[in-house]
Formats: C-alpha cells, sequence, structure tokens
C-alpha cells in the first residue's frame, strides 16, 4: 500500500497534477502521523480503517462547503475523497454487507440490541474498509431487535 502510494505521488508529480499530488501527500501526511503516534509503522490492515475516517472528514466538510456555496472548496473536497477512495478495497454491496452481518450475529448468537456490540467488533475484525460501519450499524440494530 505504501509502495503504491509513493508510486503514485512520483507519477502526480510528474504530470503536474497538483489537485491529486495534494491528495496523495494528505494520504501520505496522514499515514505518517498515525506512525508517530503508534511509534511503529502501522500495518496495511490498519490503513483502510485510516482511509475510511478521512473520506468521512472530507464527506461531512463537503456537505458543509456545499450548503454554504462555496463551490471551489467543496470541488477540492470531492476530488480528495475520489482520490482516497482508489486505496480503498472494494466496498461491499449493500446484499452483500447484509449477508455479512447475519452470518456474524449467527457467529456471536447476538439476540438483543444489548450484543450489538459483539457483532459490530467481528465485523470489523473481518471486513475493515470493505463495508460502512454507519450503515451497518443501523442493519445490525433492525435485525436484534
Amino acid at each position: 500500500m505504501r509502495d503504491r502510494l509513493m508510486a503514485e505521488t512520483r507519477a502526480a508529480l510528474k504530470a503536474h497534477n497538483k489537485p491529486r499530488l495534494s491528495a496523495l501527500r494528505l494520504i501520505s501526511a496522514a499515514l505518517q502521523d498515525r506512525d508517530i503516534a503508534a511509534k511503529a509503522k502501522i500495518s496495511d490492515q490498519e490503513i483502510p480503517a485510516l482511509l475510511q475516517k478521512m473520506i468521512k472528514q472530507r464527506r461531512e466538510s463537503l456537505a458543509i462547503y456545499e450548503k454554504a456555496g462555496r463551490t471551489e472548496q467543496a470541488a477540492q473536497e470531492a476530488t480528495e475523497i475520489a482520490v482516497i477512495e482508489e486505496f480503498l478495497p472494494k466496498q461491499m454491496s449493500e446484499g452483500e454487507a447484509k449477508d455479512a452481518i447475519a452470518a456474524a450475529i449467527e457467529e456471536t448468537g447476538a439476540s438483543s440490541p444489548k450484543e450489538m456490540g459483539k457483532v459490530m467488533a467481528a465485523l470489523k475484525e473481518r471486513h475493515a474498509g470493505r463495508m460502512d460501519f454507519g450503515k451497518a450499524s443501523a442493519l445490525v440494530k433492525d435485525l436484534l431487535k
């Protein structure tokens, strides 16, 4: 993942693609910050969660900029989201997510909303970076009623 990021950064630099280069450098900076906080390089399994968090932050900013009519900043956020998404694994479809949730509920033996934490932990362990856990949380709640 890190090698691919470096290669993409070099390519964007050579192509003089400033918006893409900026977004790639943001990813690199976020990785470095996380490495420093962890006092070691984080594993490739942890990177998708970091990227998901970055996308979530940018989507929130995008909505604020659009609401305020600041189209230039909104476009920049949208560009950053697109670049960051390139480094994430393919997201699960809604059907796949429902199947994974049902399997996690069955596996953990959860039967009430109180046991939702066990189900979410199992999902995060198996599907980090491939599932939107905000939506998954709502689906788990519905199934555990």
